[in-house]
């Protein structure tokens, strides 16, 4: 066991978040801590790293654990170094042994004592010992999986936005290897290509890592245990969180069966004792059952479960065919091209998922089709189309000092204060909670505000940028049964891929400048990919396979030993002695040639069958598999390129021997 929680309580003022709680972490956990906005995950994870005292009970940890936390508050960190140097914060000690390195190395230009120079080598074997010499390689390693390019690594960290610090913030944290990483909402800061190699990463992680998230791809590809915080209580569920789903409703029935059991049984005692209370004969007995049913432990009666966001998107019109199109167009930002010569199309009915790497365009496609952003080329809206725009700037122009209501009524929408009432109520704004200010709600409050501003006007073609984000897994849900509901046609853009896999009909890709577009849902649009890979790579090794070939063809000539006839004996040797030695090491190289051969030839084989499971959706689905996977094809590639080289050094021995042997 790493740490423990035994019996915590924790109040936040007059407010109690945890009440009596336990939970056990060891290593290997891979743990998503859930429940609503506002519950108290992250709380829960800063008493875990010991910034909040608890009420009651008790956390402890193993001697020297190691905690890693990653969360908002880091963004507090400033820096004018490299976001190379800052990574590599990560290797404090290293760094301290390095410049110990580098003062002893002045001193011995003038001083080569016995004692220096033991000093000297003392530090060199530390540092070796810290991996000193791997750091630089490994930090950027990281910052490059996590999306940064090779030129990004030597700018100053001062220079990036706030979610490109998060990356860098995230990549030190990895590399220190705390034996417990705690990351709260870890993949907002993360496009889908940064997001797959974080969990690539954590899948062979040898420490335990919890994680708050509302990303479900992340956490079922992730966690293997799931923790709810759910009514001041810590509920425990084994597997990802699609099993956490079914086994809650499954002790959700018994709970509701024991507790209309009970209901019951409580029901017939209590018609018995009305019955015969008054009785002599039976009054004991009515009393009995009295005292019985007062000892009973209740069973509570299942709750209703959190308030559910009813969103209805409606249309006020219906457009054409055609809402928009977009015309050989260019956009480009300094050396950046965004989009060159780029055309699509959008239908009425289409639901698009625009998908990608961060910096490839993505808002800034949504902004050109909006009409909001200039660009080269041309933009023609349809007929009678209406849209309407959330984006995440729209958090940040909320007026901070307007009431909720009044926020809504700034929209221009002409609707009665009724009406608005009504619709916040659908966002979970209820009674006075309408003249709360911006100022004081959480970010997925503001956003639920924006979410309502962007649907009051009934538009028929919304662009969503991100509108998952600051939502919980209920609240997303929500989200997707009404995008499922809604008449008009959307484009969005989000990294949850739960989410666009949900709701989108159509694919779109920024790839070269162009806007490729993919007829189908998300889940059809990775198994496309993965066949396109999978082909990639087999006319790769075909390429590969024909190019051996070729070279082999080259050398095959001098080999004397594919000849179907041998060839006429050499002469005579003037003494007539023949090399023994040298006939014998030939036959020996000629069986070890043999050898090789073979052994290329199962290597080879085994290479083609790797490599079709690694495109195998079930092998890539499964984290544990697939790196176990990826980590035997590149043994695997070790192997192979060793025994060509061996190949070609039998190759040239035969070669030589056979011809001093006609000599």
């Amino acid at each position: 066991m790493l740490l423990a929680l035994q019996d915590v309580t924790f109040e936040f003022g007059a407010r109690t978040i945890v009440k009596n709680a336990s939970w056990h972490i060891v290593p290997g956990d891979r743990v998503g801590l859930i429940g609503l906005n506002g519950t108290g995950k992250s709380t829960l994870l800063r008493i875990i790293n010991g910034e909040y005292s608890i009420a009651s009970g008790s956390v402890n940890k193993v001697k020297n654990l190691s905690l890693g936390f990653f969360n908002q508050d880091l963004l507090s960190f400033e820096s004018d170094e490299s976001i190379l140097s800052v990574g590599m914060m990560a290797f404090q000690k290293a760094l301290e042994v390095e410049k110990e390195i580098d003062r002893l190395t002045k001193e011995l230009e003038t001083n080569q004592s016995d004692a220096l120079l033991n000093e000297f080598a003392d530090r060199l074997h530390e540092f070796e010992t810290l991996d000193g010499y791997n750091m630089r390689h490994k930090t950027a390693q990281v910052l490059e999986g996590l999306g940064f390019s090779t030129a990004d690594l030597e700018r100053p960290y001062s220079e990036f936005s706030g979610g490109w610090r998060m990356r860098v913030l995230l990549a030190r944290l990895i590399l220190q290897h705390p034996d417990v990483l705690m990351l709260d909402e870890p993949t907002n800061h993360l496009d889908l290509p940064s997001i797959e190699w974080l969990e690539r990463y954590l899948s062979s992680y040898d420490g335990a890592v919890i994680i708050v998230s509302h990303d479900r791809y992340f956490l079922d590809r992730m966690v293997n245990k799931v923790v709810e915080l759910y009514q001041q209580e810590l509920h425990h569920y084994a597997g990802n969180y699609s099993d956490y789903e079914v086994e809650k409703e499954l002790r959700r029935d018994m709970q509701q069966r024991a507790y209309e059991n009970q209901q019951e049984y409580i029901r017939q005692q209590e018609r018995f004792i009305e019955r015969f209370k008054a009785k002599a004969s039976k009054a004991a007995q009515a009393q009995s059952i009295m005292k019985r049913l007062d000892k009973l432990d209740l069973v509570e009666q299942v709750d209703s479960g959190p308030s559910k966001i009813r969103i209805n998107f409606s249309v006020d019109k219906v457009p054409g065919k055609i809402l928009s199109t977009l015309r050989d167009v260019s956009k480009s930002f300094g050396d950046i091209q965004i989009l060159k010569k780029a055309s699509a199309e959008i239908n009425r009915g289409d639901k698009i998922g625009l998908i990608g790497a961060n910096g490839k365009g993505k808002s800034t496609l949504l902004r050109i089709i909006a009409g909001t952003e200039p660009v080269d080329g041309e933009r023609t809206p349809g007929h009678n189309v209406v849209q309407s725009f959330y984006a995440q700037h729209q958090l940040e122009s909320l007026h901070l000092d307007n009431e909720i209501l009044e926020e809504l009524k700034t929209a221009g929408s002409g609707k009665t204060e009724q009406e608005l009432r009504s619709l916040l109520g659908c966002f979970l704004f209820q009674g006075d909670d309408v003249y709360k200010k911006i100022r004081i709600l959480s970010g997925g409050e503001k956003a639920r505000v924006a979410l309502a501003k962007t649907i009051i006007g009934q538009a028929n073609f919304l662009l969503l940028d991100e509108p998952t984000n600051h939502l919980d897994i209920n609240s997303v849900d929500m989200l997707i049964d009404a995008l499922n509901k809604y008449q008009g046609s959307l484009v969005l853009v989000s990294h949850d891929r739960y989410f666009v896999s949900q709701t989108a009909n159509k694919i779109w890709e920024i790839v070269d400048g162009e806007i490729k577009e993919f007829k189908g849902t998300y889940a059809e649009w990775e198994e496309f990919k993965k066949r396109m890979a999978a082909q990639e790579a087999a006319n790769n090794k075909v390429k590969q396979e024909k190019q051996r070939e070729k070279e082999r063809g080259k050398e095959k000539p001098v080999e004397v030993k594919v000849a179907s006839a041998p060839p006429p004996p050499p002469p005579a040797k003037p003494n007539g002695a023949i090399d023994k030695d040298a006939k014998r090491e030939l036959q020996k190289q000629q069986r070890l040639f043999q050898q090789i051969e073979q052994d290329l030839a199962k290597k080879n084989e085994l290479k083609v069958k790797i490599e079709a499971d690694l495109a195998s959706p079930d092998i890539y689905s499964d984290g544990k598999k697939f790196t176990e996977c990826e980590k035997q094809y590149k043994q695997l590639l070790s192997e192979i390129d060793q025994l060509n080289n061996a190949y070609e050094e039998v190759f040239e021995k035969i070669v030589s021997l056979e011809s001093s042997l006609v000599n």
